[in-house]
């Protein structure tokens, strides 16, 4: 059921879905209904690829970053949403208006479509998540049953979806990524034409021009564990780093530089001792040129 204001009526000249649908107030993500996350690998690995998403060509307040938020997509049913494990959407304000915590994510007021969705491969989910799924079969049209002459669309017709079918066919996303922390396979499809086509991974990566940004598979610690991680990288091939890597570089960085100038005091000194023993060698007192004597 809508809120009681929803849906507002419309007007001559009429108005905009943002202004009639509900909006994120609305349509909040949580859901005391719907069961919790499958497991910590759905929390730490979002948290990495947020922490690394930092394409060149947006300033950081023009990228929002989503996960385990409701994503809603359909004008036309603006109750039914899909909560990817990941997304990264650009050209939109980091904040809602500006102003705002995202409750959820809502096409028709943001504007702008996610522009990359990770999903993480759960034994109860793969096949939805690669849309290899049985399709419910339709009646053929000669059966659909008709009143008044109006045939009676199947009941079929009335259910959100699949996420492949919202990623691909009405949201087209321009790349769906899929892994699994079970095989570590990474697979990445694009949207070439109407259709998904899965890429030929290099070295299980892949690079999106379009965002001078490239994803990949790096084996290293994050939240204390080692193993194998989706991350980003840049046109370098380097890794991004994470906020606190990027602390703990400049750290280092410091203690080194720290370090370099202990050790050029110290060669100093040892020189400048080296020639006052020469100049007590040679039977030069170098006491009365520091004291300023002659």
């Amino acid at each position: 059921m809508f809120p009681a204001k929803y849906p507002v009526p419309q007007t001559d000249p009429p108005l905009s879905p943002r202004e009639t649908l509900p909006t994120m107030y609305d349509l909040p993500s949580e859901n005391p209904e719907e069961p919790g996350l499958p497991d910590e690998f759905h929390d730490f690995q979002p948290q990495l690829l947020s922490q690394t998403f930092r394409p060149s060509k947006y300033p950081a307040s023009r990228v929002f970053c989503g996960s385990d938020i409701n994503l809603y997509y359909d004008v036309r049913h603006p109750l039914w949403y899909k909560r990817p494990d990941w997304f990264g959407v650009v050209g939109v304000p980091r904040f809602y208006d500006d102003v705002d915590l995202r409750l959820s994510y809502v096409i028709w007021q943001e504007g702008v479509n996610p522009f990359v969705v990770v999903e993480l491969l759960s034994p109860g989910t793969e096949k939805e998540d690669l849309g290899e799924y049985e399709r419910e079969k339709l009646p053929p049209e000669s059966s659909s049953s008709a009143v008044n002459g109006q045939a009676i669309k199947p009941e079929t017709e009335n259910k959100p979806p699949r996420k492949w079918e919202v990623y691909e066919q009405i949201l087209h996303v321009p790349y769906y990524v899929v892994f699994s922390r079970y095989t570590d396979q990474l697979r990445v499809f694009k949207m070439v034409g109407a259709r998904y086509q899965e890429l030929k991974l290099q070295a299980s990566r892949i690079w999106m021009p379009e965002l001078d940004l490239g994803l990949g598979l790096w084996q290293g610690e994050f939240q204390g564990l080692d193993r194998l991680w989706l991350r980003w990288y840049d046109i370098q091939g380097n890794w991004i780093l994470t906020d606190t890597e990027q602390e703990a570089q400049r750290a280092e960085q410091e203690r080194q530089r720290a370090e370099e100038a202990e050790s050029r005091a110290e060669q100093a000194e040892s020189r400048l001792d080296l020639l006052m023993q020469k100049l007590r060698d040679a039977g030069i007192d170098p006491d009365q040129f520091l004291q300023g004597g002659g």
